[in-house]
C-alpha cells in the first residue's frame, strides 16, 4: 500500500515546501475522524460548480484522470465543512464570491485562466497580511480586529492545498502518479528513466 506520509510530502513540495497550519490541523481532524465544532458552512450550487471548475483547472484531465474524476470537489467541500474553522470558511466563501461576481463559469477557458492568474497574484499579498496577523496575535487590539472580521487562510491557498491533497490521497490520483507494485522484490536502488513514475508499495 502507498506510504501516505510520502504522498503528503510530495504534495507539500508542490505547494512550495509545507502545508499551512490550518490545513495541518484539518488533516489531523480528518485522520482521527473527529470533526471540529459544528460551524455553519454552506455553498450555493453555483459556488460548488466554481469549486469543481477551478479544481479541474488546477489538475485537468489529460492522459490521466483530472480533479473531477478523482471526486476532488466533493472532498474540498467535505474538508471545509468538517475540518476547518470559521475564519477559513469566511475567506474561502469570499474568494468564491469574487469569482462569481466576475461571471467565472460563463468565461471561456483563456479568460478563466487569466482570472485565476490574477487571483493567485492577489493571494501573495493576502498571504503576507495573513502571516503578519498571525505573528501579532499577542496584541489585544489585533485580537479585537480579528474577532470583528474573522478571516483565515486566503481562498487561493486553501483551494490549491485541498485540490492537491484530495487528488493525491485518492485512488485515482495515486494510480495516475505512481506505478503500483503490490509484491516488491528485493530492496535495491532503482534509477528511474525520464518520465517514469515513482513506485508505490
Amino acid at each position: 500500500m502507498m506510504n501516505r506520509r510520502e504522498v503528503l510530502k510530495s504534495v507539500a513540495l508542490m505547494l512550495g515546501g509545507a502545508f499551512s497550519a490550518p490545513t495541518l490541523m484539518a488533516m489531523d481532524h480528518w485522520e482521527k475522524k473527529m470533526p471540529v465544532k459544528a460551524e455553519t458552512f454552506e455553498l450555493s450550487e453555483i459556488q460548488k460548480n466554481i469549486v469543481a471548475e477551478v479544481a479541474e483547472m488546477i489538475i485537468p484531465r489529460t492522459g490521466t484522470p483530472g480533479a473531477k474524476d478523482a471526486n476532488v470537489p466533493a472532498f474540498i467541500v467535505m474538508m471545509l465543512q468538517d475540518c476547518y474553522r470559521k475564519p477559513e470558511h469566511v475567506s474561502f466563501v469570499a474568494g468564491l464570491q469574487g469569482l462569481e461576481k466576475r461571471g467565472f463559469l460563463s468565461l471561456n477557458q483563456k479568460e478563466k485562466t487569466e482570472v485565476l492568474k490574477a487571483v493567485e497574484a492577489d493571494s501573495l499579498n493576502q498571504m503576507k497580511e495573513y502571516n503578519v496577523k498571525q505573528t501579532k496575535m499577542g496584541d489585544n487590539e489585533d485580537r479585537e480586529q480579528m474577532k470583528e472580521v474573522p478571516k483565515g487562510l486566503p481562498y487561493w491557498r486553501l483551494m490549491k492545498e485541498l485540490t492537491l491533497l484530495g487528488y493525491f490521497t485518492s485512488e485515482a490520483g495515486i494510480k495516475a502518479s505512481f506505478d503500483y507494485v503490490p509484491i516488491p522484490g528485493r530492496l535495491e536502488i532503482t534509477k528511474l528513466k525520464p518520465g517514469q513514475k515513482a513506485f508505490a508499495y
